[in-house]
């Protein structure tokens, strides 16, 4: 069990945790689970002297047998204080003798610890900015548009990561001229549990244009369950920057693991009456998880439809007008992905998406 009693700690800033405690058997408890989080904590028995890290460590453990020789010490955020027995009212009062931001009962909260000790040892900060993106209709655009953005983001050196969500795609990382690189795909996160770590993943990726890749391969199609989906997401989102998604409009379980976890989505409809009519039915599944829908229009228009009466319609806000990149059309633009050239269309409405995006939705250069 765990409670927060007073404010949401602020993120964690990297280093090593702090253990308080002279509880034998509860010190073996949270050093197992910090070695399981990936972090060497260090250990006191009481307030660390001058120039220990009581102010500085990210994270501070306290277990309730020392809560009464931390009474009076400096407040801070990032303390947790740890006992056994859900039936002591005591502890709620130890806890706000010492400041502490939550309280956490072992063994039910080792999980919630795990999480954040490896948050600690992750320096984890604000959440990536997390972009969906999916079609309207078939051949809408929505890979190409998922790339530019994404080529878009690692250009100006934000911190990205692709992901490719959709299985019967063909690969995003052939779309980036990639196939061959060197990294993990999809199947190999099948069997994924729990946390994920957002370094190792990073790492372990295709990168590709100064961006990491997590696409399919070209084996059999291997199924991800959704827990392994939200655990690799999550891992993703922990690493700051941008995060894109390339969604299919097959909408299962594990699509909307992701869409759980978007910060936005956009929906790329060609300006036909057939593809505003699909893009609804779309727009009404995807509107029920994802709070900030938004439409990407893309031409040639229809007789009578304009971006903004294509928006009107489905009821949308406009995020703009997709255009086209004549390079892409041409055979020299082989090879080259969607938004390469910083000067083209695309890789400006990409960039003015962007601006606009970090800003509204909070992400962090």
């Amino acid at each position: 069990m765990t409670a927060t009693i007073t404010h949401d700690p602020r993120p964690a800033t990297g280093g090593s945790p702090l253990i308080v405690t002279e509880d034998a058997a509860l010190l073996d408890d949270l050093l197992r689970l910090c070695a399981a989080a990936g972090a060497t904590p260090e250990v006191h028995h009481g307030l660390p002297d001058q120039g220990g890290n009581w102010d500085t460590a990210p994270l501070v453990l306290v277990g309730d047998d020392a809560a009464h020789r931390l009474r009076g010490s400096t407040r801070r955020r990032q303390v947790v204080l740890i006992g056994r027995d859900q039936d002591d009212p005591g502890v709620w009062r130890r806890a706000v003798e010492i400041g502490a931001d939550h309280v956490l009962i072992l063994p039910d909260g080792e999980q919630w610890l795990v999480d954040r000790i490896a948050d600690v040892a992750e320096g984890v900060g604000r959440p990536a900015l997390t972009v969906g993106v999916i079609g309207g209709r078939g051949g809408a655009g929505a890979s190409t548009l998922s790339c530019a953005l994404a080529v878009t983001s690692a250009r100006e050196g934000l911190r990205t990561l692709l992901v490719d969500a959709d299985p019967l795609g063909g690969g995003l990382d052939v779309l980036l001229g990639g196939e061959g690189a060197e990294g993990l795909r999809w199947p190999a996160f099948a069997a994924s549990r729990g946390r994920v770590g957002g370094g190792a993943l990073e790492e372990s990726l295709p990168a590709l244009h100064s961006l990491r890749v997590l696409s399919w391969d070209r084996g059999d199609c291997v199924a991800v369950p959704p827990q392994a989906v939200r655990a690799v997401l999550a891992a993703a989102r922990r690493r700051g920057g941008t995060v894109v998604v390339d969604l299919p409009r097959r909408l299962d379980d594990g699509v909307g693991e992701v869409l759980a976890q978007l910060d936005l989505a956009l929906l790329v409809v060609p300006a036909e009456l057939r593809a505003v009519a699909a893009a609804g039915r779309v727009a009404a599944a995807v509107g029920m998880v994802v709070r900030d829908l938004r439409v990407a229009v893309r031409g040639p228009y229809a007789p009578g439809l304009d971006d903004q009466e294509v928006a009107r319609l489905l009821g949308l806000p406009l995020a703009g007008e997709v255009p086209v990149e004549p390079a892409l059309l041409r055979p020299r633009g082989a090879g080259k992905p969607p938004g390469a050239s910083a000067r083209g269309p695309l890789a400006r409405f990409c960039a003015e998406f962007w601006e606009r995006a970090l800003t509204e939705v909070g992400g962090t250069r």
